[in-house]
């Protein structure tokens, strides 16, 4: 099962998803996708680390998710932004090869039986980017969004710390 969570920035969607997995599982799992770009990024993770308990078992992935042991596991994956940011990177910031391999890696992630609780930022909702590469990364990421939002069991919208339900399961 997929939960797709997308809303902006400090709108709830990561306690959202970490106390919805720890209703479902006493062992949840975090998949974190960031690549720790600077000192206070990495000051963040780690708040982050420190306020998930010891029930949950940490993965630090960049891309390949579903090469990581979640087969009938529940799983946050946090987050399609920095997943996305990893792979534009990877694929010399050209967007239709980057989402043609984003796509397949969440193809290959719903193969696996669990449930996942993808959390992604609907970046395009704010300032509009004022360079050429950040508004191929906006199309990027609202495509992205899409395909994940369509693949999805179920789709959550998180406004305020308030989860707006768009798609059930």
């Amino acid at each position: 099962m997929i939960v797709y969570i997308s809303g902006g920035v400090r709108s709830g969607k990561s306690r959202y998803a970490q106390e919805r997995a720890r209703q479902l599982s006493d062992a949840p799992v975090y998949v974190a996708t960031a690549r720790i770009w600077d000192a206070e990024f990495g000051q963040r993770v780690d708040r982050h680390r420190a306020e998930r308990g010891p029930e949950w078992t940490t993965f630090e992935q960049e891309a390949k998710l579903a090469t990581l042991p979640l087969a009938n596991r529940v799983a946050v994956i946090d987050c399609v932004t920095l997943w996305l940011t990893n792979l534009f990177m990877a694929h010399d910031s050209d967007v239709a090869r980057t989402l043609t391999a984003f796509n397949a890696e969440v193809d290959a992630l719903v193969k696996l039986p669990g449930t996942f609780l993808i959390i992604s930022n609907e970046i395009g909702m704010g300032l509009h980017a004022d360079t050429e590469l950040g508004r191929a990364f906006t199309d990027l990421q609202g495509w992205a969004n899409q395909y994940v939002a369509a693949t999805a069991d179920e789709a959550i919208f998180m406004v305020s710390g308030l989860p707006l339900f768009l798609k059930n399961a």
